[in-house]
């Protein structure tokens, strides 16, 4: 089945933003501005290689998460979030539609300029 793996299903999303890659990491390592675009979240911090690439984990379940950030020129860049580890078919459909909006939402609040947080 796609997106299954020994460990779970996988989803990846992309989103390019014009915005330069530095902004993108920093919404997504600092949590204050990481609550203003998807409030909630459950996230902590494995490992981080500024500004190319972040990994959480996920809440208290099994799920991971692999955020990569690229360079597109100066004032652009693309975002790839990995969520590894899912249970089945039906939470790999939610989580990518999930990582959809919340990108989009990211590069609604940003794009314009830095958001008061």
């Amino acid at each position: 089945m796609t997106g299954q793996h020994p460990d779970g299903f996988r989803v990846s999303v992309s989103k390019t933003v014009a915005l330069p890659v530095e902004r993108p990491y920093a919404a997504f390592v600092d949590a204050e501005r990481r609550t203003t675009w998807i409030p909630g979240a459950d996230l902590r911090e494995r490992t981080a290689t500024e500004p190319k690439s972040v990994r959480f984990d996920w809440g208290d379940g099994p799920g991971r998460l692999h955020v990569t950030f690229t360079a597109k020129g100066h004032a652009k860049s693309t975002i790839t979030v990995s969520h590894t580890r899912l249970a089945d078919a039906h939470e790999a459909d939610n989580v990518k539609l999930f990582w959809r909006e919340r990108l989009s939402a990211l590069a609604e609040l940003f794009e314009g300029g830095e958001p008061n947080v």
